[in-house]
C-alpha cells in the first residue's frame, strides 16, 4: 500500500476536471476499468490522519485488504470535498468520506453510492475559542467560523447549524482554517472565533486549554439534540457504475472494513494507536494524546457498516433547509441510490 498527499495545485488540477464533468453531467471511466473484478483499488481519504476515517489506513494496518486479496492504495486529501471532486474526476475509485456528499451530487446528475457506512454520527465537534464570546449557537452571529473547506461536510453541517440559530450565510464569516496545526493555530491567533473539526485536534485543543466544546457530535445523544436525529456520516463510498461493474471487488472491501469495525469497538485507542503509523501520534501531541483522541472517538463507529435508513433520511431533510443544490429538490432526491446495504448484511451473514 502506498499513502499519497495530494499537492493544492494537484488538488486544482483534479477539481477543474470534475467542475467540467458535473456541468456536462458526463460519467468519466473509473481508475480501474475492465470486465473482471480488479485487485488494485485507488481510494482518496478525506484526512488519513483523521480519527473520523480511522478504518481506512487502520483496516490496511491490519491486514485485511490483503486478506481479501486486493492491494490498496490510500491517497489523503485534506477534506472531503477535495476527496470527492477526485472521485468525480474519475482520478479514484472510491473515497473515504461523508456520506452527505452522496446527495449533493445526486442534485448535479452523479450517482455516488455508499457501501460501506462507518459512522451514524459526524463525529464532529463545534468548539469555541476562550475570549470568543460564544456561549451557544445563538452567538454565532458576527463570528469568523473555521472549516476544512467550502462544499465540505464540516461546511454543510455549519450552515445548517447558524441557519437553525436563526444566522443566515451572511451574518458570519466562514474560514478556511483545514485541520490539526493550521486550526489550532487559527483558533488560538483569533484568525476564527470558532470551528467544526475532528479528533486528534479536538483532543490536542482540551489539552492545551485554548477552546471549549460547544457542540459534540461524536455521540448519538449529542448528535440528536444538534441536528434532530442520526446523521450518518464517515463512509466508504463509489461511483454507481463501479460498484454494479465490480461488485466482487466491493464485497471484498466490505469484508475487511467491517472486520476493522469491529476490532475498532473490541480494542482501546492505546491498542489502536500501537497499530497506526508513528507520524500520526507525533502530529497529535504524542501517543498519550492520539489514543485519548481515539478512545475520545471510536464510539461513534457502528460495528457492522450498514446503513441507518433514518439517519439518511435526516441527512437529507438537513441539506434540503440550507443546501441550493438540495433545497427545493428533496422530494426529487432517490435515497435508495445513494446507499446499499446489500454488501456489508452478506459480511454480517457470514
Amino acid at each position: 500500500m502506498s499513502r499519497t498527499i495530494r499537492s493544492t495545485a494537484a488538488a486544482a488540477a483534479v477539481a477543474a476536471v470534475a467542475v467540467s464533468v458535473l456541468a456536462g453531467c458526463q460519467t468519466l471511466p473509473s481508475a480501474s476499468s475492465g470486465g473482471e473484478d480488479p485487485t488494485n483499488v485507488s481510494i482518496m481519504v478525506g484526512g488519513l490522519d483523521k480519527v473520523i476515517y480511522l478504518p481506512a489506513e487502520l483496516t490496511d494496518r491490519l491486514g485485511y485488504f490483503k486478506e481479501q486479496g486486493l492491494t490498496v492504495d490510500l491517497q489523503s486529501q485534506p477534506s472531503g470535498a477535495n476527496a470527492e471532486t477526485a472521485l468525480v474526476a474519475g482520478q479514484v475509485d472510491g473515497v473515504v468520506g461523508f456520506y452527505d456528499h452522496t446527495i449533493d451530487l445526486q442534485t448535479k446528475g452523479k450517482c455516488i453510492r455508499s457501501v460501506v457506512q462507518f459512522a451514524n454520527v459526524p463525529g464532529e465537534v463545534e468548539i469555541v475559542g476562550n475570549n470568543a464570546g460564544i456561549g451557544s449557537t445563538a452567538d454565532l452571529t458576527g463570528k469568523k467560523l473555521g472549516i476544512t473547506s467550502p462544499g465540505s461536510s464540516t461546511d454543510f453541517l455549519t450552515q445548517y447549524l447558524a441557519g437553525k440559530a436563526g444566522a443566515t450565510t451572511d451574518a458570519y464569516t466562514t474560514v478556511t482554517a483545514g485541520a490539526g496545526a493550521t486550526f489550532i493555530a487559527a483558533l488560538e491567533n483569533g484568525g476564527i472565533d470558532a470551528g467544526m473539526t475532528t479528533d486528534p485536534t479536538a483532543q490536542q485543543i482540551k489539552e492545551k486549554g485554548t477552546g471549549k466544546i460547544l457542540l459534540d457530535m461524536r455521540t448519538e445523544d449529542g448528535t440528536r439534540a444538534a441536528l434532530g436525529g442520526l446523521y450518518p456520516a464517515s463512509s466508504m463510498y463509489m461511483d454507481c457504475s463501479y460498484v454494479d461493474a465490480h461488485p466482487g471487488t466491493v464485497q471484498k472491501l466490505a469484508n475487511a472494513f467491517v472486520k476493522t469495525l469491529g476490532y475498532i469497538k473490541s480494542h482501546s485507542g492505546a491498542e489502536i494507536a500501537a497499530q497506526m503509523p508513528a507520524d500520526y501520534a507525533a502530529g497529535s501531541g504524542g501517543v498519550p494524546s492520539y489514543a485519548a483522541a481515539i478512545d475520545a472517538s471510536k464510539g461513534m463507529f457502528n460495528s457492522t457498516g450498514v446503513m441507518d435508513a433514518e439517519g439518511a433520511k435526516n441527512v437529507l431533510q438537513v441539506l434540503s433547509q440550507f443546501n441550493p443544490n438540495v433545497k427545493g429538490k428533496a422530494d426529487s432526491v432517490d435515497l435508495a441510490k445513494t446507499y446499499t446495504t446489500d454488501f456489508t448484511t452478506k459480511v454480517a451473514r457470514s
